[in-house]
């Protein structure tokens, strides 16, 4: 980035403040200058830091259940996602990586920059390791706390006008993807889709915004249980997302 380029950027900020400079772009037409920011690291969008490593799983393969099926649970973490994780270690020593400067996060945010490779799997790895962790035991009656449940009447109308518009994004994606929920840079809440192992953290995205929620919608996630059901697989989801740790992700924004 030229200097003046700096310049402008910090007589911007200094006068309006990030949030002023977040409500000033759009989602997928930047200027010039933006663009530049976002792919020096300063990713404006701070989803939830994901070390480069799998992680403990959090609860035991069975506790989904009857959601999702422990032998589902058991093979998605140790096959499917533990795979990225490793392709993504490969990935990043290949292409000299050097993890104790560079989160994932910000990696993810410059992923233009990197192979194939790198975008497949590190997304992969980023996006079951925030998957796992915004799930836990069915229960009966499955409502967001108080403060989010607001975002959701301001931004969507209702809860369960949220709920019908997130389905449709994880129903209507072509192949294999994720859903998400997204906080924009404007402080709404969004709700979107990416194909493949892509994320709303990546500068390739057409969806931007910092993750709160995803739900993985490739086959592997539910094939076994739903076969190609993949509505009743959402709608049977609802009861195990951990609207606790939603909430803290928007307290984190």
């Amino acid at each position: 980035m030229n200097k003046g380029n700096n310049k402008d950027r910090r007589e911007f900020l200094k006068t309006t403040g990030k949030a002023g400079l977040a409500a000033g772009l759009s989602l997928t037409i930047l200027p010039a200058w933006a663009k530049e920011y976002s792919s020096n690291g300063d990713n404006p969008f701070n989803g939830e830091e994901i070390p480069y490593t799998q992680q403990p799983l959090g609860y035991a393969y069975n506790a989904l259940e009857p959601v999702v099926d422990a032998m589902t649970m058991e093979i998605h973490y140790t096959k499917h996602a533990a795979a990225y994780a490793k392709n993504l270690a490969d990935a990043t020593a290949a292409e000299g990586v050097d993890k104790s400067k560079t989160t994932l996060n910000s990696l993810l945010g410059n992923i233009s920059k990197y192979s194939a490779k790198m975008r497949n799997n590190g997304g992969g790895h980023y996006n079951h390791e925030f998957f796992w962790k915004s799930m836990r035991s069915p229960a009966d009656s499955n409502v967001p706390q108080s403060a989010i449940m607001k975002s959701f009447i301001k931004d969507f109308g209702s809860f369960e006008a949220f709920k019908t518009q997130f389905a449709d994004a994880g129903k209507n994606r072509f192949g294999s993807g994720w859903a998400w929920l997204v906080m924009t840079a404007d402080k709404k809440l969004v709700v979107g889709s990416t194909p493949n192992q892509d994320n709303p953290l990546m500068d390739t995205s057409e969806l931007k915004g910092t993750p709160l929620l995803g739900l993985d919608v490739w086959e592997h996630a539910y094939y076994l249980k739903y076969q190609n059901r993949r509505p009743d697989y959402i709608n049977a989801w609802w009861n195990v997302v951990d609207w606790t740790v939603v909430q803290k992700r928007q307290n984190a924004v």
